[in-house]
């Protein structure tokens, strides 16, 4: 069990580093694009849909890891003033509440992957592309969001501190 752990934990930071790395490829290909039209050429319309793509690949892939690291924007100014055994509760309640919702989102992601996979469906803007490789990173990043919050739920770890809003 220690050996899926370790590797569950390897995909979460992977997936991490993948997402951190699309962002500064946004702004070399906005720089080419740039540079190019100064010269009076014309860059790629494909540049412009890849891009579109990355955001939500970003997102998607960076999610994950932005749990662990309670690294989504969140207020503490509640959670901060209540008791800490009350404080506990609400946590593990919101997280548990979380989990529900991204689990949600993650089933919902994976039935229209796998319908637009079963019915080839393509998505058309400067380039055919199948959507299911578009759309397959939203089950993808709210399942690993729900194991996450999950972790927070169920685990020793709690997702609000209780040490932002009013202790700072």
């Amino acid at each position: 069990m220690p050996q899926v752990i370790k590797l569950y934990n390897g995909l979460v930071l992977a997936l991490a580093i993948v997402a951190g790395a699309i962002l500064p490829t946004f702004m070399l290909i906005i720089v080419y694009q740039v540079v190019w039209r100064n010269f009076g050429l014309q860059p790629s319309a494909h540049l412009f849909t890849f891009t579109e793509y990355g955001l939500l690949y970003m997102t998607m892939l960076g999610a994950p890891w932005l749990v662990r690291e309670r690294g989504h924007v969140y207020i503490e100014v509640v959670t901060a003033s209540l008791p800490e055994r009350l404080r506990n509760g609400l946590s593990r309640a919101v997280s548990g509440l979380c989990v529900v919702i991204s689990l949600i989102l993650a089933l919902k992601g994976l039935d229209i992957t796998i319908k637009n996979f079963a019915s080839n469906e393509m998505d058309v803007r400067s380039l055919y592309f199948p959507r299911w490789i578009l759309i397959g990173c939203i089950p993808l990043g709210f399942g690993l969001m729900a194991v996450e919050f999950a972790r927070f739920t169920f685990g020793p770890e709690l997702f609000h501190t209780g040490e932002a809003g009013i202790h700072e």
